[in-house]
């Protein structure tokens, strides 16, 4: 599932980069990828529930573009890193309020419908939606920070993003196994093998 992951987050990584050498660059470069990877989905016809982060990233990229080549040398821009992963989180604590967590729609790209459709996989994802939503607001905050205090401090600006992103990914990839041995532990009942090409997730009962 982490490819999935990598996949939807790659405009970013591409903007931070980027946007290391040239702002108007790193914004463009962003949006290219966002608009590129939404028509792929969009071709492959993928549930609307499943692009909502792929959504959302590409109306931030545009407007971070049009910003980039009206305002140029905005000081909004010294801060583009704080304020693309606070977009991230205010996207994600969204798709919680509303219900609808966005790893959600990501995870049923890779279970069957009755998978999706049972309580322990709803669950398993609104947990892990929201470890992601405090992940990036926590990482904002930070980056925010450093950016304010230590603006070329390029080597710990790289250091907070690569953590930020980690230590999510990290539990994306572990919880669900957590989950789902907790959940047939308490029922009593042995835990299920899921298969090959399933994410882990409650097997059907």
């Amino acid at each position: 599932m982490l490819k999935y992951y990598a996949r939807t987050f790659l405009p970013w990584i591409l903007l931070a980069v980027v946007s290391g050498f040239d702002d108007r660059a790193g914004a463009v470069t962003g949006l290219v990828a966002a608009l590129a990877l939404l028509a792929q989905d969009l071709r492959r016809g993928h549930r609307a529930d499943s692009l909502i982060l792929e959504v959302s990233t590409s109306v931030f990229m545009a407007a971070l573009t049009g910003l980039a080549f009206t305002i140029s040398g905005s000081p909004v821009l010294d801060y583009g890193a704080s304020l693309a992963i606070g977009w991230l989180g205010v996207t994600a604590w969204g798709t919680l309020l509303l219900g609808r967590p966005f790893t959600e729609g990501i995870a049923r790209r890779q279970v069957s419908a009755e998978i999706a459709a049972t309580e322990l996989f709803g669950k398993i994802n609104r947990v892990i939606t929201g470890v992601w939503a405090a992940g990036f607001t926590v990482m904002a905050v930070v980056l925010g920070c450093v950016q304010h205090w230590a603006p070329d401090a390029t080597a710990l600006l790289v250091a907070v993003k690569i953590a930020g992103f980690t230590v999510p990914a990290v539990f994306t990839a572990r919880y669900p196994e957590i989950a789902r041995r907790r959940h047939f532990a308490r029922l009593g009942l042995p835990l299920p093998e899921m298969p090959a090409t399933a994410a882990p997730g409650p097997s059907p009962r």
